[in-house]
């Protein structure tokens, strides 16, 4: 398809720079599969769902994935920025370095240290340059244990909050907490499944209380959910993979709930991929350890989700073009227009909308 059938206009002040407090606060429009749209709030997400239900959240941890460091040659000195995206084994990681070109195979990286590091003057946080790839991207090799090296990034790196973001304001202590989930465990992402960010205890009781199930999947998110569709046509545009987890334990009662009549609503995009990734030909979702690079437009066939919550997405973008296969491209454009002009808060800190499927019920539960 071509991806200019994916643009609108956006006005740049309904870029979200903070998430809304509560968090629950945040609108929701909620998208049926027919009829109107519907202006709510997150906390009323309980009435869109009905005993039996599921909610599947992505467990993730975003780790502080930016660093400033130097290569030095010789009396020459250039500074260095890195973003880690992706663990490939133990402390090396593919990254998205600036500025790559000048960067050689076997070069070393040094990144800044606390001051109360003592040994930081002799044993830095160092990376050599392993492999190089087209559009900066580089395999770096740090000089530190897969553990050692976590507790490097906690010190010294900094929250990879989206360009959007980052490029409006300066990041504080405050995005340390603001840009992480509630069911944040697992330490991997360096981009928050941001759909997640809206819940809080209060809400995630509130749908218990109603009788909607809680399960955890696993979806490192990387950066190149940032990258822009740079293809005239999707058949073109290669997706970046991601490590994902869906256990045994999980399959089997995300299965025995659709079984039982109970509907799947995926918290997030990433959720939604995990799932969709994991779940075979007949529907039926197997367990999953693997990368996925799994990349969904219209015409795509859902085997495992039957609702979708999710924040508002970038135009011409990967994610963007998911909901349509989701909801329908015409539906989601209008969707999309509606929000704007009811002066929806976009992207990581937004606002959020919930979708259901054409082929699945809809509706107050």
């Amino acid at each position: 398809m071509r991806v200019d059938l994916f643009d609108f206009e956006l006005p740049e002040e309904l870029i979200a720079l903070r998430p809304a407090e509560p968090r629950e606060a945040a609108r929701l429009l909620v998208i049926p599969a027919q009829g109107e749209l519907l202006h709510q709030q997150v906390g009323d997400l309980p009435n869109w769902l009905k005993a039996g239900d599921v909610l599947v959240v992505n467990d993730t941890k975003v780790i502080p994935a930016r660093l400033h460091g130097v290569r030095t040659r010789g009396m020459a000195q250039a500074r260095i920025d890195v973003t880690l995206h992706k663990r490939q084994e133990g402390a090396c990681w593919w990254a998205f370095v600036r500025p790559a070109k000048k960067l050689n195979l076997g070069e070393m990286i040094t990144f800044a240290a606390p001051a109360s590091d003592q040994a930081a003057s002799t044993n830095p946080l160092q990376a050599e340059v392993a492999e190089k790839k087209p559009g900066g991207e580089i395999l770096l090799r740090f000089n530190r244990s897969e553990a050692n090296l976590m507790a490097d990034l906690a010190q010294i790196g900094t929250m990879p909050l989206p360009p959007y973001i980052a490029s409006k304001r300066h990041q504080d202590s405050q995005d340390r907490h603001d840009y992480q989930t509630l069911f944040a465990n697992a330490p991997g992402a360096v981009a928050a499944p941001t759909a997640g960010l809206h819940f809080t205890p209060d809400l995630i009781a509130a749908l218990r209380a109603k009788g909607v199930a809680v399960e955890h999947v696993t979806l490192h998110v990387g950066a190149g959910t940032f990258l822009p569709v740079k293809v005239e046509d999707t058949i073109d545009h290669v997706m970046h993979a991601e490590f994902g987890i869906l256990t045994a334990q999980v399959a089997d009662r995300l299965n025995h709930i659709r079984a039982s009549g109970g509907r799947i609503c995926a918290v997030g995009t990433t959720s939604l991929r995990i799932l969709e990734s994991a779940a075979d030909a007949h529907g039926k979702i197997q367990p999953f350890a693997d990368e996925t690079a799994i990349f969904i437009t219209p015409g795509y066939q859902f085997r495992a989700v039957d609702v979708l919550m999710t924040n508002f997405h970038l135009p011409r973008s990967t994610l963007f073009m998911l909901v349509s296969a989701f909801a329908g491209l015409q539906r989601m454009t209008a969707a999309y227009a509606q929000a704007i002009a009811q002066r929806y808060r976009f992207y990581s800190y937004g606002d959020a909308c919930l979708l259901f499927r054409a082929d699945r019920p809809s509706g107050e539960a």
